[in-house]
């Protein structure tokens, strides 16, 4: 299947498309390097474009709802992570959501957290890079117009809120440290390195149930109750939060974490190089978590490790990585936040379900999968 108006999976050439860029994203020098980097490449690849400056929390979410999504080739984001939420979110919140959310989408880092583009960096074969060097590689991806179809988590909390994610879900001490990092947004990429310090010095642990549908048992049934009621993809893996997750299910023993992370893609920030095991298969997203006990000194290592992604190397036994289809956090107090694609959550019980292959992003490689398949290891076993 390729999104309408581009065989072959490629962009059109001429290509327009509408840019949605938040001028105060990461030292709010996001507009200038538009206009002195990224501009100068589209004009020559033959782009046009109209640019939209985002002026608040939702802007872009409001923008996609109302805009007429047929004059434009593909929607172009400029900013961190959480604005492609917002774009992606308001292009599901649509009467015509299924034809909406195939509009291609293009990620040009803008912000101080660039984990989605870095991770597109990633699959185009580049190297690690940061800043104006991220920001030109990504608009070089925009230039040669190869889309590839992503991967999208569906999400439902206790108290009826339904969101999509298109990148991570996290549960304490990363979420902890995006809350933390706010205060330092004009720090750049180093927020997270000065949240991470702080939150170091003063670790927490936090209590709750986690549950996981394995790679292995996803085709081996499915739930008896109904699907959810809902708008969007039909959640088949997940039953109502108050009902005990399917008998197929894993259900993680321990109760005390220091974090939980699901992740989509393999980067956590542009240098942190999360999921060295690669890019997901459709329909499968990674699960991460450290089980309470683990000191500050080995969690400090992993951190500087996964810079390099060699931090599963150090086989710590507190860390478990699994491959999942669906996942059920329920926390067992309010403590602490939950941080969705950067952008924070209240604590409360939440559960998704990754749907392949949703919609289209500019990458450099076109296939829907990477040559990785998946570890099926016994799930309590730490790699």
């Amino acid at each position: 299947m390729e999104p309408a108006g581009c065989p072959g999976g490629l962009l059109p050439r001429p290509c327009r498309v509408l840019v949605l860029l938040n001028p105060q994203s990461g030292r709010g020098k996001a507009l200038q390097l538009f206009q002195t980097l990224v501009q100068p490449l589209l004009k020559e690849a033959e782009v046009s474009f109209e640019l939209m400056l985002t002026a608040r929390q939702n802007h872009a979410r409001e923008l996609v709802c109302a805009e007429e999504l047929g004059h434009w080739d593909a929607l172009v984001v400029m900013s961190g992570d959480g604005l492609m939420h917002e774009v992606v979110n308001g292009l599901m919140e649509r009467p015509d959501w299924e034809t909406a959310i195939q509009k291609p989408l293009c990620s040009l880092p803008g912000g101080s957290g660039n984990a989605l583009a870095a991770s597109l960096n990633y699959y185009a074969g580049y190297e690690q890079v940061t800043n104006e060097d991220l920001l030109t590689n990504c608009t070089q991806l925009l230039c040669r117009r190869h889309l590839s179809p992503m991967n999208l988590l569906s999400l439902h909390t206790a108290s009826g809120l339904q969101l999509y994610s298109v990148l991570s879900l996290a549960w304490g001490f990363v979420a902890d440290v995006d809350l933390e990092s706010e205060k330092y947004r004009r720090l750049g990429e180093i927020r997270f390195t000065v949240g991470t310090i702080f939150r170091l010095a003063t670790l927490r642990t936090y209590q709750g149930q986690l549950a996981y549908l394995p790679v292995g048992q996803a085709a081996s049934a499915v739930p008896a109750s109904p699907a959810l009621a809902q708008k969007g993809p039909v959640d088949t893996h997940l039953v109502p939060l108050e009902e005990p997750v399917p008998s197929h299910w894993t259900v993680v023993p321990e109760q005390d974490f220091v974090l939980v992370l699901v992740l989509l893609h393999t980067h956590l920030s542009r240098e942190l190089f999360a999921a060295p095991m690669g890019r997901c298969e459709a329909g499968v997203m990674h699960l991460f978590y450290v089980r309470a006990g683990v000191s500050r000194a080995m969690l400090l290592r992993l951190f500087l490790a996964m810079q390099k992604g060699k931090h599963m190397e150090y086989q710590c036994p507190y860390l478990v990585h699994v491959p999942v289809v669906a996942f059920r956090l329920e926390p067992k107090n309010q403590r602490g936040v939950f941080s969705v694609d950067g952008e924070l959550m209240a604590c409360e019980a939440v559960q998704g379900q990754v749907h392949p292959n949703s919609f289209w992003m500019v990458c450099g490689s076109r296939d829907a999968l990477s040559g990785w398949e998946p570890q099926r290891p016994p799930p309590e076993e730490p790699l």
